[in-house]
């Protein structure tokens, strides 16, 4: 009899053990792929890049200037953008249009003044946006005082870069005398193509430069160098910066020694960058020390001088593994890194002849590999070094992919001009200011060119887009398709591809979206579903066509918790569907190329809204769940209390003896 007690009190424990863990697991997926640690301004907010010489001539010039980006930030708490970096702005020859520094605390004159900057803050500070600066660490300007010191081997700047003898050349006769000249001291090419090592005749060594060779890198091995720009991140901060966007900070280290690099075996040429393995130039470990270093840095002064975070965004197109260590470091105490490792793999693994599969598992990779606690997920969709949305996913998707960016859980970074549909301007070439780079590398340089992508910004239908004025041209020729593409047209229309991205930033704020769970699957090879989750809040269902035409799918087949009804929060500028629609979980016509937000209606909701208040609605989900989940744990729980009476009766009249 014992026993049979204790049998039947089993089965109820089971059944106990069975609702508290169901209730736990439920709570548990609701913040898989996102970042509950902290909900910190950083990671709210939407990321907007401008690129300076390209978003506003003030001064008619045919630059882009300081002042017009503060004429234009309006533009910006227009659109909700909480937070823009700007791409290089310090003093420069202007080789690679900025990346090039020559004085890391002065402002290029073409760029404007100090008190510019300043006033651009205080600007931006009203309209409650934080400007984020390019920090290029990697390497300076030729031009560099630093430069020319070290080639004059003026203490302490004699070792500020890497410098190097050379190799010797074998011995060859010249009419009966030996000659000897030196070679580069290595294989190591450069990103920009040709040696990585260019010879100084006044020193008399090959110093080393990753990128041009009016861009010779700085030895981060020298303290002095560390120092240096430590005291560079300071200046900054004193200004009012919100932080710091970290360029190339994968190159920032070489192997001592200098070897070889492995060849590739993919690339016959060995002026080529893709002729090695960079295995002795790139991702070494103490490029993320130096991440880690920084972190502390910005994260002291803000102890220090209160105020909201200073951030980190660090850029390394490198893979995922190396990637994810920029976060942090993998010691039993960890050291905090980079806010945000760039997410690159939207661009670099997909492209419009991608599948739904292909997106689905390109999304899935970050989040997979993404630490589980301490990070936050972010997505890049472009920026000034890759062809546009448009152009790269097809014109026709470009509401479809920003609607993709800004429903994903984690960080959303635009680049200037997306939020209207920009496309390349493949006629757009300049050859640099003196034509240096266009020199160089000639054909290359055209075919490789960043330029398509740097076009001015398409502000309205008059001249020059309204970047600048009619008297001058701009530094490159705008895109021919600004009359009908610019932003005060879509402003005054009633759909457009900024009236669009506006109301994905706006429904991005919402918690679900914010902190709410991702269920991402591929309903077929041309349609992405994933749903938006988080109990006691709004379920969200997104769908995108990334064919030409029309598609009907079944919402219920694949997400069964969904409402037979769904209303329609965002759809694309050419969607069949207006927002507020109600539309058929299990028989739903998505256009084609549209992308949509979906939020779950049940349907006494429907039928009641007009007479009841949203919040009530609300308030009523939210205790029907408490409520659910009540009467589970007070089942369970007196299950437990059973199952404690039948296990003690058991114990006093033996059934648990064998």
């Amino acid at each position: 009899m014992a026993k049979h007690r204790l049998a039947g009190g089993a089965s109820l424990c089971w059944q106990s053990w069975f609702w508290l863990s169901l209730i736990g697991l439920i709570l548990h997926r609701t913040n898989v792929g996102v970042s509950a640690a902290s909900d910190d301004w950083w990671q709210r907010t939407v990321f907007y890049q401008i690129y300076p010489r390209s978003y506003m001539d003030s001064n008619n010039d045919g630059v882009g200037d300081l002042r017009g980006i503060t004429k234009r930030l309006e533009h910006l708490q227009d659109a909700g953008i909480g937070a823009t970096w700007l791409s290089p702005i310090f003093l420069s020859p202007m080789v690679d249009f900025g990346y090039d520094i020559t004085d890391y605390t002065a402002i290029s004159p073409e760029y404007g003044t100090m008190q510019d900057f300043e006033e651009l803050m205080t600007e931006a500070q009203r309209l409650g946006i934080k400007i984020i600066l390019d920090f290029v660490p990697n390497h300076t300007s030729d031009q560099c005082d630093w430069f020319r010191r070290s080639v004059a081997r003026e203490p302490p700047y004699t070792d500020y870069y890497v410098w190097h003898d050379g190799r010797e050349a074998p011995t060859t006769t010249n009419g009966g005398n030996g000659t000897q000249r030196r070679l580069p001291p290595n294989n190591w090419p450069s990103v920009f193509y040709g040696s990585a090592w260019t010879f100084h005749p006044e020193r008399g060594q090959y110093y080393l430069h990753q990128f041009t060779a009016q861009q010779p890198d700085l030895n981060f091995r020298n303290p002095a160098v560390v120092e240096e720009m430590r005291e560079v991140l300071r200046f900054w901060l004193r200004k009012g910066v919100a932080g710091f966007r970290i360029d190339a900070v994968n190159h920032l280290f070489e192997t001592e020694g200098f070897p070889d690099e492995p060849e590739s075996g993919t690339d016959p040429d060995p002026l080529s960058y893709g002729f090695t393995n960079h295995i002795y130039t790139k991702d070494l470990l103490e490029c993320y020390d130096m991440v880690y270093q920084w972190r502390e840095l910005l994260d002291d002064w803000t102890r220090e001088h209160g105020g909201d975070s200073r951030i980190i965004m660090t850029e390394a197109y490198a893979n995922i593994t190396f990637t994810m260590k920029y976060y942090h470091s993998e010691q039993e105490a960890p050291r905090p890194g980079s806010h945000m490792p760039f997410n690159f793999l939207l661009i670099t693994k997909l492209s419009q002849d991608s599948t739904a599969p292909d997106f689905v598992h390109t999304i899935n990779e970050w989040l997979t590999y993404m630490p589980r606690t301490g990070a936050t997920a972010n997505w890049v969709l472009g920026n000034h070094d890759q062809p546009r949305v448009g152009t790269r996913y097809g014109a026709q998707r470009i509401d479809a992919v920003n609607t993709l960016l800004m429903t994903l859980p984690g960080i959303a970074v635009t680049y200037y001009g997306e939020e209207i549909g920009m496309v390349n301007n493949p006629d757009a070439i300049s050859a640099g200011v003196g034509g240096e780079l266009a020199i160089d590398a000639g054909k290359a340089f055209i075919a490789f060119s960043r330029d398509p992508e740097r076009t001015p910004f398409q502000w309205d239908d008059t001249i020059n887009a309204g970047f600048c004025g009619g008297s001058v041209a701009p530094w490159l020729s705008v895109h021919p398709n600004y009359r009908q593409l610019n932003l005060a047209a879509q402003r005054r229309a009633e759909r457009s591809h900024y009236k669009t991205y506006q109301g994905l930033v706006r429904l991005r704020a919402h918690e679900t979206f914010r902190r709410g769970s991702l269920q991402l699957l591929p309903y077929s090879n041309d349609v992405i579903t994933y749903t938006r989750g988080l109990p006691g809040s709004d379920t969200f269902v997104v769908v995108i066509n990334l064919a030409a035409t029309a598609r009907t799918i079944d919402l219920l087949s694949v997400f069964p918790s969904l409402t037979p009804e769904l209303q329609v929060a965002s759809s694309g500028s050419n969607s069949s569907y207006l927002t507020g629609a109600i539309v058929q979980s299990d028989g739903l016509v998505v256009s084609g190329y549209d992308g949509l937000v979906l939020r779950s209606v049940p349907l006494s909701s429907r039928e009641n809204k007009s007479s009841v208040p949203e919040s009530l609605w609300a308030a009523a989900k939210d205790a029907a769940i408490i409520a659910s989940i009540v009467i589970a744990l007070g089942t369970s729980f007196y299950h437990f209390q059973y199952c404690t009476r039948v296990w003690e009766g058991a114990k006093w009249t033996g059934g648990l003896k064998k």
